[in-house]
Order: C-alpha cells, then sequence, then structure tokens
C-alpha cells in the first residue's frame, strides 16, 4: 500500500511566492523517507499540506489511500506530526498534554494513560511527568512531542526537524526508538539537516529545491552516484610510503590515515598497496557524509 500519495501538488502564496510547483512524490507503507532540502526550499510548506495546516493551491494528497481534501477527518486518524517548532501547553502537566492529545482522537481516559505510561517511560520521560514543560530541557520537550504525535498509535509519522538542537546521546536514543517504530511498520517522513543520520537510517530519500523535487531515489543509489569516497583507514603502524604516494593519503595520527577514492579506484587496489608499503591493515570504513556532498553538489548546480 502506498501511504503518502502526491500528485500535480502546487502552493502559491497570497504574495505571489511559488512554494511547491508541480510536485509528484510517492512514499511506500513502511518506509523511513527522508525530505532533504535548504531553508526556504519548501519541505516545511510541503509537511503543513499533508498535514492540513496549510491549504494547497492545487493538485491531489491521499494518506495512506485517502484523499485530505474529500475526508481530512478520517486522513488524520492516519497521520502523527512532529513539527518543527516547540508548540506545548506551558500549563498542562505531562502526563495531562498526552491525555488531552488522546481525547482529540476518542481514545478514552484509562486507555490513554496506559499509552502515555509507555511511551514516557520508554523515552524516559516517566519520573517528569508531573512537571510542566517550561522546566523541561531541549531535548525532553522534543522527546515530549514525539510522544504526543504518537499517542493514537498513527500508521504515519512526519518529523519536521525533530533532533534539531538536542546533544548527541539523546538524538541517538530517539533514532533508536524511530527505527523500532520503522521495523514495527509505521511510515516516517521526516526532514532534517543531519545527513549522516539519513545515510545510515533511510531507505529513500528525495531532494527538494525551489519547490521543486529535482532527485528522488533509495539513499544507496543516491550516495552511487558520487564519484569520490573517503575511507578511514587503521593499521597497526603509519609509516612512510612511495607505493601509495599516487593515493595522497593524510596521515590522521600514527595508526590512521585518511584516503580519498575516485570510483575507478578500487578498495581491493588500494588494500593491495597497503600490503606493499607493509602496512598491516586492522580496519577500513567510509568516513560518511556522502549524501552531505550529493545535498551540496545538487544545491549549488
Amino acid at each position: 500500500m502506498t501511504a503518502i500519495q502526491i500528485t500535480n501538488l502546487t502552493k502559491t502564496y497570497a504574495n505571489g511566492t511559488q512554494a511547491l510547483k508541480n510536485i509528484n512524490l510517492q512514499v511506500e507503507a513502511g518506509d523511513f523517507f527522508a525530505l532533504l532540502g535548504a531553508n526556504g526550499a519548501g519541505k516545511t510548506t510541503l509537511i503543513g499540506i499533508l498535514t492540513d495546516l496549510v491549504k494547497k493551491t492545487s493538485g491531489q494528497v491521499k494518506i495512506s489511500g485517502c484523499d485530505i481534501d474529500h475526508d481530512f477527518s478520517k486522513a488524520k486518524k492516519f497521520i502523527g506530526v512532529v513539527p518543527q517548532e516547540i508548540n506545548l501547553n506551558i500549563f498542562e502537566r505531562v502526563i495531562d498534554i498526552l491525555i488531552t492529545q488522546a481525547g482529540y482522537f476518542g481514545i478514552p481516559r484509562q486507555e490513554a494513560f496506559g499509552e502515555a505510561q509507555m511511551l514516557l517511560k520508554r523515552l524516559g520521560l516517566w519520573e517528569k511527568r508531573m512537571n510542566v514543560p517550561r522546566t523541561l530541557s531541549g531535548g525532553m520537550k522534543r522527546r515530549l512531542m514525539i510522544a504526543r504525535a504518537l499517542m493514537h498509535q498513527p500508521k504515519v509519522l512526519f518529523l519536521d526537524e525533530p533532533t534539531a538542537g538536542v546533544d548527541v546521546e539523546i538524538r541517538h536514543e530517539m533514532w533508536q526508538y524511530l527505527r523500532e517504530l520503522n521495523a514495527a511498520g509505521m511510515t516516517i517522513l521526516l526532514t532534517t539537516h543531519y545527513l549522516e543520520e539519513v545515510e545510515q537510517m533511510c531507505r529513500n530519500a528525495a531532494i527538494i529545491k525551489g519547490g521543486e523535487i529535482i532527485m528522488c531515489d533509495s539513499v544507496k543509489k543516491l550516495v552511487a552516484v558520487m564519484e569520490r569516497e573517503v575511507y578511514v583507514v587503521s593499521v597497526q603502524q603509519v609509516k612512510p610510503s612511495v607505493v601509495l604516494e599516487k593515493y595522497q593519503p593524510r596521515v590522521i595520527d600514527e595508526t590512521t590515515l585518511e584516503v580519498e577514492l575516485s570510483r575507478k579506484d578500487t578498495l581491493h587496489d588500494f588494500v593491495f598497496h597497503l600490503a606493499q608499503a607493509e602496512m598491516i591493515l586492522t580496519d577500513i570504513r567510509p568516513k560518511g557524509h556522502r549524501l552531505e556532498k550529493l545535498f551540496l553538489e545538487v544545491l549549488n548546480n
């Protein structure tokens, strides 16, 4: 089943700004999909239309087969939304925020309390359940917004910069939970500036520029178009080598090198030359950030 079907979608604001230009996009059920683009590219406008916060100018949008123009009240039951801006009620306690959210979907209070308890414990917020949002850290507020979006067990989760301003440890914990949700069948569409996470977790991605989708493919295929890739090479001991001069490796420390290989170079050849240079290989891995390079190249073209 298709979770999100967008056909010929446009959005022109009253001042004449055309934020979206004939967008066509399909996200299959169970996908972990990334929408990438610079600030102002149209990402937030697109998510706003998908969640009925922004009115489209023309085109068609279906969520789990439900046309949002014909029956958004049904479509909204399928979606959970974590917006970019923190929009929590500062006067409500954490537990009450979740129970109130469940009430919008007709979930009985007792059932809602059980769901809230599960989510708060899983997201490390149970001890803060009687607090109000102003006493929470930025990372806790972000996690609370994720919990709120999940209270009615949606099929599709929209995440607009969900880890902005969150420290590395908390971010990794949040992503681990999102992986679990996706593995259980939830479709996730996110926008993020942490491109290394897209490369690690998402299966498919689209790049939007100036309100248009200019690339859409699997993350693996998008990354594969890169002409060069940097590898981190660990050896027992770095030694001076004429043999490796053509690769121009960069010495990081006494056991670590970085080397940039073009597509015509092969790891097998490099490892062969490494052995000729009498360096014993202990580990080799991509440095990552290939998607970021692609993203910057596309935006600058």
